[in-house]
């Protein structure tokens, strides 16, 4: 979300130092990527296991006056103890309503009859944003790295009982964008660049966060893939995202239908345009797409100042309007400044809407409805907390009211943030077994720490007690000011709203100073602090036995600019000189080891191969915890000791121009058009498919013991085998061809698809989401899209009967089951990631692979176990156009069973 005002035109600032990046050129007829008008908006029907909550909540707005709905569907501005808060928009404004004067009443909460105080809306998908005495939790890439359902299911209950603790009714997040440049400013607040990952994880967390009853907000709805020109610090023009109706389906939607399965109480539409509409004011989108054909129960709020009218995003779909004012922004301290506040596009502006008949009342009765539905539905008016903090001020009392309560919500969560810092942390490097390292081997270790290093003085940790470790004030830690907007010390998470405050942070020069004397007080432990104080690097190198050298990459929200990085990165290299810090030590050292904290793909080409380098550690964003986590991999004596066995949720290739997409960085139309001309293939999609040899390869990861595959097996369903005998239909006799996406003939067109599964069921291993095709697809034509009635159904293709949430129910059914054999065959026990991939026949022109299920599994030395991985009809379907609908491809499927996108040791055929 944004801090800042939307509403005039900024100065675009100048980016020296960016590198490369796509010019800003919108594809001959770009005017014809478009969004069709769907309407009316639909209103909420029970679906699934809602129907109790809906009918309860039906029943409370029944017994509304129109000021009072009015009120729950608009923010009271950033004034309140949350970021964001319904309240009394109309309560000091008198208005005209049915020819009668409503006079206002200041002092009204928001439906004072009968107490109901409204919801509070805060951040953030890493903890609760604004409070102290909670957590700072690993970021979403993080949670992805360990490929542990679990894991990142527990990460979700840690972060929901907190923001539940502190009075928190949505929180903000998880974040779901798919990363599809490798610069992006938020890629570390999401899960990577495989649209099934990103499901899987964005199920488990939601899963895990609603199971405590606090309502999760899956974000940004859609196409928000950068920071430059999508409303942050370059503000206007805002981009518009051009995406085909096949790509929009198969990656960027697959991550929302997944969330919207596991039972998500709310959506928040983005700031970006998609195909050339405003997504909080895309009909297609939210009335068409997520609202009719994935079903979705909740409601949609709007991201901060994303409205940029009233009347077409209540048509649309839009049900909340946050913060409520037309524009705001920020003063000292990152507090809001009340004398920027408008007035709003919705609250008192609803009674004209429905005077002059704009918008019909019965659809401020569904945003009300939706909202109150979400309350029920996470059984919030049982006995909920109420709010016990305030985002503007850390004080206990503002203007003589008590606001700050600092009730200690943390419990051990630190124990799960640990945890997933060592899960999440990949090895990517490990020459002649150089890691792990034992202290009784030790006899001179010196650590030379790049910018990446030491607590934060300005968050007074003065005596935090980790077993024997006392921490003292340090230097800053780019993660501990105000705005998290600077780079001074250990990186542990990135800049912008997507983070929240540290309680304390475990850095990694303490952390590994105080293991190695617990054990062995007479190791010389010495260090350097600094980046280029090479002659001091040199001097101390040439005497150790081994060096660790931490470096970092940092990003964030575009409406902080570090180093004249605005939000995305400038380049993808690492900061203040990491490469040369490394080439330096190096140059001294035989046995050095690197250790990267990073928001994402850092390019590594002028040092990798160094022969000195002998092992590199990837730690990405892991939270409080980061130096005990570093410590649980890099050495071998610990209690917590770890076995490497995170795994790249991103591809890290050998140089820039190898990914298919890149930032737009410069604009030179009225709105910049971000084309996504590489259709399906994303990421690793897309090396495959253009014959690119990455540096380190999507799933990628290494460990300290090593692991054989054997004895592959895979079957059909019954009932699929039943089915196929009923159909003659082929691929070829439905449209799923994707010429490239400058081609769109219409964008995106509607579908009545739902399922009745509310709640996804997740086990050590999730089949979560759709297939890939390749580039981008033709769609049918805008005007046959428009509310479509039709629900024949061809042979081979998926039916969508009413009443189902996120597609029809045979979409989750199992259709496939692959099992194969998993042995440790080291001499350590071990965490294995194994990951199926399914390459279709080429006529459904998709991707040459793509990922259909994993499993991390730990096994003793020697130890073997079989591995089945179920596949839904989904996981076997692609995106027609034309009928709209799902359809299971028949064939041959190729399928990979492999520790990696590229690291194949076991291939069969599902026959279909």
């Amino acid at each position: 979300m944004l801090r800042l005002l939307l509403l005039a035109l900024l100065v675009i600032q100048s980016l020296a130092d960016v590198t490369t990046g796509i010019p800003d050129q919108a594809p001959p007829g770009f005017e014809i990527w478009e969004s069709p008008i769907v309407l009316p908006a639909p209103p909420v029907q029970g679906l699934g296991n809602w129907a109790v909550a809906v009918a309860k909540a039906k029943k409370f707005v029944a017994g509304l006056t129109l000021p009072e709905k009015i009120n729950i569907t608009t923010g009271v501005d950033i004034q309140g103890r949350c970021v964001g808060e319904h309240g009394g928009e109309l309560a000091a404004i008198d208005f005209i309503f049915a020819g009668r004067l409503v006079e206002g009443d200041s002092n009204m909460p928001t439906i004072p009859r009968i107490g109901w105080e409204g919801l509070c809306l805060n951040d953030s998908p890493v903890g609760v944003r604004f409070s102290d005495f909670a957590s700072e939790f690993p970021s979403g890439i993080n949670a992805a790295a360990t490929w542990d359902v679990d894991l990142i299911k527990a990460r979700g209950v840690a972060m929901g009982q907190e923001h539940r603790g502190k009075g928190v009714n949505v929180a903000l997040g998880p974040m779901t964008n798919m990363g599809r440049v490798a610069a992006g400013g938020r890629n570390w607040e999401g899960f990577g660049g495989d649209p099934f990952l990103s499901g899987v994880a964005v199920a488990a967390t939601i899963e895990g966060m609603q199971s405590v009853g606090v309502i999760a907000t899956v974000k940004h709805f859609i196409g928000n893939e950068q920071e430059h020109f999508r409303g942050g610090s370059e503000s206007f023009p805002i981009y518009s995202s051009n995406i085909d109706d096949r790509t929009l389906h198969e990656v960027y939607l697959w991550p929302f239908a997944e969330a919207v399965k596991a039972g998500v109480g709310a959506v928040m539409c983005s700031y970006n345009l998609i195909n050339q509409t405003q997504a909080c004011q895309n009909s297609k989108l939210l009335n068409g797409v997520l609202k009719e054909e994935l079903g979705f129960q909740g409601f949609i709020t709007s991201d901060w100042a994303a409205m940029l009218n009233g009347v077409q995003p209540a048509l649309a779909g839009l049900d909340m309007n946050m913060p409520g004012f037309v524009g705001y922004s920020i003063g000292d301290q990152n507090q809001p400044d009340p004398s920027t506040a408008t007035n709003s596009w919705w609250g008192a502006q609803i009674i004209t809407m429905i005077n002059n008949g704009s918008v019909p009342e019965s659809r401020i009765d569904d945003m009300v409805t939706r909202t109150i539905a979400a309350w029920y539905q996470m059984r919030q008016d049982e006995d909920y907390p109420r709010v016990s903090f305030s985002q503007l001020t850390e004080d206990t009392f503002r203007d003589g009211e008590l606001v700050n309560e600092h009730i200690n919500v943390q419990g051990d969560h630190y124990k799960i943030i640990r945890e997933i810092g060592a899960a999440s942390a990949i090895l990517l490097k490990n020459t002649n077994n150089a890691l792990p390292l034992a202290v009784k081997n030790l006899k001179r270790i010196s650590r030379f720490l790049h910018c990446d290093y030491g607590v934060s003085d300005l968050y007074q940790v003065l005596a935090y007690s980790v077993q024997t470790l006392v921490l003292t004030p340090m230097v800053p830690t780019s993660a501990a000011t105000a705005t998290k907007g600077c780079d001074e010390g250990t990186l542990a998470l990135g800049w912008g709203s997507g983070t929240a405050n540290f309680p304390y942070l475990i850095d990694p020069l303490a952390a590994i100073t105080q293991h190695i004397q617990f054990f062995d007080p007479t190791v010389v432990i010495e260090g350097v602090l600094g980046d280029y104080n090479f002659a001091n690097q040199t001097a101390i190198a040439s005497l150790a036995d081994t060096c660790l050298v931490f470096v970092n990459a940092d990003s964030g929200e575009g409406y902080i600019t570090v180093d004249e990085n605005a939000g995305d990165r400038n380049n993808l290299t690492l900061w203040k000189g990491g490469e040369a810090l490394i080439d330096n030590v190096a140059a001294s050292c035989a046995n050095t080891i690197v250790v990267q904290h990073v928001v994402g793909p850092v390019l590594v080409e002028s040092w990798i191969d160094n022969p000195n380098v002998t092992a590199v550690l990837h730690a990405g964003i892991p939270g409080q915890e980061s130096g005990n986590a570093i410590v649980d991999v890099l050495f071998s004596d610990g209690s917590q000791s770890t076995n490497p066995s995170g795994r790249l949720p991103y591809t890290i290739a050998k140089q820039r121009s190898d990914y298919g997409a890149d930032v737009l960085y410069t604009a030179g139309s009225t709105v910049p058009q971000i084309t996504y001309s590489e259709g399906l293939n994303i990421d690793y999609r897309w090396f495959d498919a253009n014959n690119i040899t990455p540096r380190f390869e999507f799933g990628f990861g290494l460990s300290y013991t090593t692991f054989g595959y054997s004895g592959l097996k895979t079957s059909v369903s019954k009932r699929r085998r039943a089915d196929e005998r009923q159909s003659t239909t082929t691929a070829e006799a439905h449209s799923t061809s994707a010429p490239a996406s400058s081609e769109p003939a219409s964008v995106i067109a509607a579908s009545t698809s739902k399922s009745s599964q509310s709640v996804s069921t997740m086990a050590s291993i999730s089949s979560v989401l759709p297939s890939a095709p390749a580039s981008g697809s033709t769609s049918a034509s805008a005007s046959a899209s428009v509310n479509p009635t039709s629900t024949a159904t061809a042979p081979g293709v998926i039916s969508s009967p009413v009443g189902n949430i996120s597609g029809p129910a045979a979409l989750y059914e199992t259709a496939a089951t692959v099992s194969f054999k998993v042995q440790n065959t080291g001499h350590v026990g071990g965490n294995e990631v194994a990951q199926l991939y399914l390459g279709f026949p080429a006529s459904y022109n998709e991707p040459p692979k793509v990922l259909r299920g994993f499993v991390r599994k730990f096994l003793n030395p020697g130890q073997s176990e079989t591995i089945s991985i179920p596949l839904r009809q989904k996981d076997l379907s692609v995106w027609d156009v034309v009928k709209q609908e799902w359809m299971m491809v028949t064939g041959a499927i190729t399928v990979s069973v492999g520790s990696s996108s590229r690291n194949i040791h076991l291939t069969g055929t599902l026959n279909l």
